[in-house]
């Protein structure tokens, strides 16, 4: 009896196994609306890229579109306006080292963008106290996007 449970139980994992491996290539389902391939990507023109400073008034989950995964971003009060900032997905920005709270000063690099008819500051670095946070690289690729950046090159 044990050695057919045990039989069963591998043929059943087999199986899925095999099913498994059979499924066409979909791209990484985690990435909750940040991913290279969605419309808030596309909305960071790095030709448009332009560097403001000041206050943070507040630190706070975003989500800048629908059936995206929550994102982290600042009200910045930068002594004309306040901008709305997005940093980035919640679950990168929070395993980042440098910690950003009300009142820090920063200088953030980014593109101002129009999202639900609200503006918006994409940010691609953020530098205080002398420290900087990288989000995106020059071109705009975000630096959650890993490895993936290798099959878009392609």
């Amino acid at each position: 009896m044990k050695k057919l449970k045990v039989i069963s139980f591998v043929v059943v994992l087999l199986t899925v196994a095999a099913m498994a491996a059979a499924q066409p290539w979909q791209g990484w389902k985690g990435s909750g609306g940040w991913g290279l391939g969605g419309g808030y990507n596309r909305m960071y023109d790095p030709s448009k890229a332009e560097t403001v400073s000041g206050e943070v008034a507040s630190v706070e989950q975003i989500t800048p579109m629908r059936k995206m995964g929550t994102g982290i971003g600042l009200k910045l009060n930068t002594g004309k306006e306040t901008l709305l900032v997005h940093l980035g997905p919640q679950w990168y920005i929070e395993r980042q080292d440098m910690k950003i709270k009300a009142g820090d000063k920063v200088e953030v690099k980014g593109v101002k963008a129009v999202r639900m008819g609200r503006d918006v500051f994409i940010a691609a670095e953020v530098k205080k106290d002398g420290e900087i946070l990288k989000l995106r690289d020059d071109a705009g690729f975000p630096a959650w996007a890993g490895c993936s950046r290798l099959r878009q090159d392609k």
